[in-house]
């Protein structure tokens, strides 16, 4: 019994949920049991082999997430795609030139089809496998109806095994960490808000302290959870991105409320509108909270509370126009730029605090959302209340990815034109299974780190010791059918369980030991065969290592730290367009305009960003950059994007309509500004795609924060001399340069480091 306990805790410490545990149970027992049925009772081999392969393929290679009638929509789904490509493949293998050309059209629209949506990534290595399976063994067409008879058996059997062998939970692994992160912050907001407001039973600083620190510790918590595992542990899908999306505001709230906190406060500041706004997020945040732990909660607390947040945010406006110091209360009739910047400081960090709340209630509602959408938009990846169709929904994210440097792009090329390859050189070479040959190209090509060297050394030396293993038994069991039979659902098992639990090379020996199992009994042929199907296994991996050397031979950090200057780059502009459109809702207002491009464009690179830093997480082997920096370096680009969202949101809300005068000042400074900053972060991005220095972090303008507030002073007043709405929200804005400019001395330190890692591994 304490063997067994200490055998399942050492598979939950490797094996996160069990997931691969799970699904190598149920393929141990659907597929030999396929298999035998169809080879020995009704004695027909072409229909075992199909069944066998698709049984491995839909219930080993696949897990899809969501409620268990999407789960089996999505099985039945891929036993169509199935279908579809098993005959697209019989038909092409008639001829080596239509299979070659086949086989890179289909390999590059399956690969690059996953950028679309969850069901499609994670369904990818099955459907290459229906479609290698037959273009590999030409046969005559008189053998497609056994071939198709075989998948319906596997898809059928793959459902009622999904539906009732060890049905998977939908619990979310990184929901209950984001929840305890939201409660920290909910309760750090409620002690800032009764320290902010001074009341007399108020907190003391110290317990405001430890929930700066708590809040700390809960978002550290959640990063872990998030790089725990060599895979990013949620999928492709609407709601997983919006989990996704959920982890890194919930970092980059708890960097903004340690500043924001009373952690750097000597006293309380008074502002009551101020303390409302944090009460009204804190929430928020419980209500975000709730949702995360119970998916089937009502939505109701969290849009009501949402929405008082909204109220909170237009009564600290009123209160900070109100509250603005004017000329006539000053000594002397001026205006201190400090007296003037810290009136407004406190309800500016409300209001920072309370968006970043807001993002996240949305991302929340988001990824609750996404369970409830049809079974067309999940397929399709179309995002809850999209304003567009499923099919322009699906078109827009594979635009995304049409441009030259995207990662997913790169992998579906690569990927195409080696499987291309590997027909053409299979029927070259006359070998004599050319399954063989694909087989070791798909395993060094499913490796998305485009680290294609380690990858074969390790595919070769776990299908070699694979073979070694099968030689052995065969040289002790002889011709004894039973035994294999006996031997098949144990390596089937472990070929599930050992590349999560082991290694990816321990996983190549046990599939390699599995298939030589399975051809063991369906052709006995001796040791012989063993040796063949090394030779055409190392010919497969040649080809992919000469395709991989061919086609953006970068490793995944440099292809990570390409698309993070793209992405620095996109939302920099992105800000600085933002700061165009405040500065027009000036003159013309947010009626008159439309949401800046630079927007769209912005949210294509993170996206962008996100397929190559899974694809990091995912490389295997020790990483060139740490994830500490590295995770850092991908939050600045997320604190741009929030910053720029917030200017646009701040200027979307109508401002009152106050008659105003020359704005030309006020404009100019906030654009200097915007455009100084702009340049740093394109500099920074230079450096990261050339190797190049890191640009110092800017410091302070004073002059030209000066110069702004004198701008607002003389322009942005009524006639009895109050600020008025356009005049608090220019101030803000410059705010929001401000933060984004502080935040630069995190990111250049984080590329310093980066950098000198990278130097002296000499990986990049």
């Amino acid at each position: 019994m304490n063997q067994i306990r200490q055998i399942t805790a050492w598979l939950r410490l490797r094996d996160p949920g069990l997931a691969a545990t799970r699904r190598a149970a149920r393929n141990a027992l659907v597929m030999p049991s396929l298999f035998a049925l169809c080879t020995q009772v009704f004695h027909a081999p072409a229909v075992g082999t199909f069944a066998a392969f698709g049984a491995f393929a839909m219930l080993l290679l696949v897990d899809f997430t969501g409620p268990m009638a999407q789960r089996l929509r999505a099985h039945a789904a891929l036993t169509g795609a199935w279908l579809v490509l098993v005959a697209l493949g019989t038909l092409a293998a008639q001829s080596v030139w239509t299979a070659t050309a086949a086989t890179v059209v289909v390999g590059f629209a399956v690969l690059f089809s996953g950028v679309v949506s969850s069901v499609l990534a994670g369904a990818t290595t099955s459907l290459l496998l229906a479609f290698i399976l037959p273009v590999s063994a030409p046969a005559p067409l008189a053998q497609l109806p056994d071939r198709l008879i075989g998948v319906v058996l596997a898809g059928v059997t793959s459902m009622i095994a999904v539906w009732l062998l060890w049905p998977r939970t939908q619990d979310d692994p990184l929901s209950a960490p984001a929840a305890q992160v939201c409660r920290a912050a909910a309760r750090q907001l409620r002690t800032d808000a009764d320290y902010f407001a001074g009341r007399a039973d108020g907190p003391a600083f110290g317990e405001c302290r430890a929930c700066v620190l708590q809040t700390m510790s809960s978002a550290q918590d959640l990063q872990r959870a998030f790089t725990a595992t060599p895979y990013r542990p949620t999928g492709l899908s609407t709601g997983s991105r919006a989990l996704v999306r959920l982890v890194d505001e919930l970092t980059w709230l708890s960097a903004v409320l340690a500043p924001a906190s009373s952690l750097d406060e000597p006293g309380p500041t008074g502002g009551l509108q101020s303390s409302a706004v944090r009460r009204a997020a804190a929430e928020v945040l419980d209500a975000s909270a709730e949702m995360l732990d119970d998916p089937g909660a009502a939505q109701d607390r969290l849009h009501a509370a949402a929405q008082e947040l909204r109220e909170a945010l237009t009564a600290l406006e009123d209160g900070a126009v109100n509250r603005l110091p004017t000329p006539d209360n000053q000594a002397g009739g001026g205006l201190d730029v400090d007296t003037f910047i810290n009136s407004l400081d406190v309800s500016f960090r409300a209001q920072e605090v309370a968006f970043v709340v807001l993002q996240i209630a949305g991302n929340v509602d988001i990824a609750r959302a996404a369970d409830q959408r049809s079974w067309s938009d999940r397929l399709l990846g179309r995002e809850p209340g999209s304003p567009t169709g499923a099919l322009t929904s699906a078109w827009e994210r594979a635009a995304a990815h049409v441009e030259p440097h995207s990662v997913w792009l790169h992998n579906s090329i690569r990927g195409a034109i080696g499987l291309g390859i590997g027909v053409a050189l299979a029927d070259a070479t006359g070998v004599q299974h050319g399954f063989w040959v694909m087989l070791g190209t798909l395993s060094v090509l499913r490796s998305n780190a485009l680290n294609t060297g380690q990858s074969v050394f390790r595919a070769v030396g776990g299908t070699l010791a694979g073979s070694v293993l099968g030689a052995v038994l065969l040289q002790l069991i002889g011709h004894d059918t039973i035994a294999l039979w006996i031997l098949l659902p144990v390596a089937v098992m472990a070929a599930g369980i050992v590349p999560a639990a082991i290694s990816f090379a321990a996983g190549q020996a046990a599939f390699t030991l599995t298939l030589v199992i399975l051809f063991s009994i369906a052709q006995p042929a001796g040791l012989s065969v063993i040796l063949i199907r090394i030779e055409d296994i190392a010919l497969g991996c040649a080809v992919s290592v000469v395709v991989g050397l061919f086609f953006w031979p970068r490793g995944a950090s440099a292809a990570l730290a390409k698309t993070l200057a793209e992405a620095y780059v996109d939302s920099a502009r992105y800000l600085l367009s933002a700061v165009s459109y405040a500065v027009s809702c000036c003159t013309f207002g947010p009626a008159a305009l439309e949401i800046p491009q630079e927007a769209r464009q912005a949210a294509a690179a993170a996206r962008r960003l996100d397929d190559a830093f899974r694809t990091y997480l995912a490389e295997r082997g020790a990483k060139a950059i740490p994830m500490g920096e590295m995770t850092t370096l991908v939050t600045g680009v997320v604190g741009l994007r929030l910053a720029a969202d917030a200017v646009l949101e701040l200027w979307r809300r109508p401002a009152g309509g106050e008659p105003l005068e020359d704005r030309a000042a006020a404009q100019r400074e906030l654009l200097i500004m915007a455009e100084r900053i702009f340049q740093w972060y394109e500099r920074l991005a230079g450096g990261m795609e050339s190797d190049g220095p890191v640009p110092r972090p800017l410091v302070s303008d004073r002059r030209n924060n000066s110069r702004l507030i004198e701008a607002v002073r003389r322009d942005l007043h009524d006639a009895d001399g109050r600020a008025t709405r356009t005049g608090v929200r220019i101030i803000w804005t410059g705010d929001h340069l401000e933060a984004v400019r502080r935040l630069q001395s995190s990111i250049a330190a984080a590329a310093d480091d980066a950098d000198a890692r990278v130097a002296v591994t000499g990986s990049a």
